[in-house]
This record gives structure tokens, C-alpha cells and sequence, in this order.
């Protein structure tokens, strides 16, 4: 595990009637630790889960539309405005991973078609928009994520039906248990849900419950 913990600059914030300084989560954060390599944060829709995921990518200098430092390409709205008030500890710290936004995912496909030079070596050998929206994920599961990196994932059931959530589940074991990674995770699946040893950031509307 490398991301320790997650601190909200609460002395830097302009205004909590501000979005999205006004979500009841956000509101109340002081700081969230991480327990364990894998941790899902659990909420109703408007909760915060995404806005606080998309603030770590930032932090992490991921593109926040989806990918890494490495993926330089603009989708609307997929700035953080979160990002710049919080503060990640790290030990030690890992610049590798990967910003999984399942609505974005579409154009973060068209950006490895414009910029892949290496017949699509990282996403199984063919290109993403040539796969299901359930294969394109896996193969980046499969054969993107590697070690000593961390991933953040926006709901990845999105594109998965429950028997490929199950592949997942598999593919997450395998690769905190052998390759050294971090997981934190938003979802709504209860499949997903019920991986053994994960902790859990529940964000409610009303606080965020650590």
C-alpha cells in the first residue's frame, strides 16, 4: 500500500456553500486513512464518491478524463475542482497507475487510437473501440495494470456483467497479492462489494463515515 492518507485543506477553502465544498461529505472531512490495498468508497449518487476519486487522480497528476500523466487528451467537464484543496500522504510514493472514468472511457479509447504505436500491446492487441465494452475493460485490467502503482476506479462495474465482475475480482486478488498494487474504488456493485480484506470509505449524504 502506498496512498496513506487523503487530508481535506479545510483553511483553504473559500466557502463550504460553494460546490463541491457544499456536499455533506466533503463538508465534514477532516482526513480518511487507508487500511488496506484495496478500499472501496460506497454512496448514493450525489454522495461524493467520484468527486473526491477524480480529486486524488489530480493530486496524482493522472488526466482526470481518464489514463495517466501520460495521456494528454481534453474531455468537457473533467476537471477537479476539489483537487487543489487536498493533500495525499504517501509512503512511499508511486507516480505509476491509472484513472479509470467508466463515462469517459470512450474517448480515452479514440486517444489510444490516435497515439498507440505498439499494436495495442497493452490492451490485449487490438484496439479498445474493436472490443465489447466489457472486453475493452478487462483488457485493461489484464495487461495494462501492472506493480508498485495505484489505480483509481469510477464505478469499473459499469461495462461488466456480473460474471466478468467475478473476472475482476480475480484479476484484483492476483495483482495485490503478487504485483504490489493499490486499489480505491467507487462502486454501487454488491458483487464487487463483497471482495474479503478491502476497506470501505462510506460516503452518505449526510457525512462521510471513515
Amino acid at each position: 500500500m502506498f496512498l496513506k492518507r487523503v487530508t481535506l485543506l479545510r483553511d483553504r477553502i473559500p466557502s463550504f456553500d460553494r460546490y463541491p465544498f457544499s456536499i455533506p461529505s466533503i463538508q465534514t472531512l477532516e482526513q480518511l486513512d487507508f487500511k488496506s490495498d484495496v478500499t472501496f468508497f460506497v454512496g448514493e449518487n450525489g454522495s461524493g464518491k467520484s468527486t473526491l476519486l477524480e480529486a486524488i487522480a489530480y493530486q496524482c497528476n493522472f488526466n482526470t478524463a481518464g489514463g495517466n500523466r501520460n495521456n494528454a487528451y481534453q474531455v468537457h467537464a473533467a476537471s477537479s475542482d476539489l483537487g487543489d484543496y487536498i493533500r495525499l500522504s504517501w509512503l512511499p510514493k508511486v507516480i505509476n497507475g491509472f484513472f479509470l472514468r467508466a463515462e469517459s472511457f470512450y474517448h480515452f479509447a479514440t486517444h489510444i487510437d490516435e497515439v498507440d504505436d505498439t499494436g495495442f500491446r497493452d490492451y490485449g492487441g487490438r484496439s479498445l473501440h474493436q472490443q465489447s465494452h466489457g472486453e475493452s475493460f478487462l483488457s485493461l485490467f489484464l495487461h495494462r495494470f501492472k506493480g508498485k502503482a495505484i489505480y483509481l476506479l469510477d464505478e469499473p462495474e459499469a461495462a461488466l456483467s456480473p460474471q466478468r465482475q467475478l473476472t475482476f475480482l480475480k484479476i484484483l486478488h492476483d495483482l495485490t497479492t503478487s504485483a504490489e498494487c493499490q486499489f480505491i474504488i467507487a462502486t454501487h456493485s454488491p458483487i464487487l462489494l463483497g471482495y474479503p480484506h478491502a476497506t470501505y470509505g462510506v460516503l452518505m449524504m449526510e457525512k462521510l463515515e471513515k
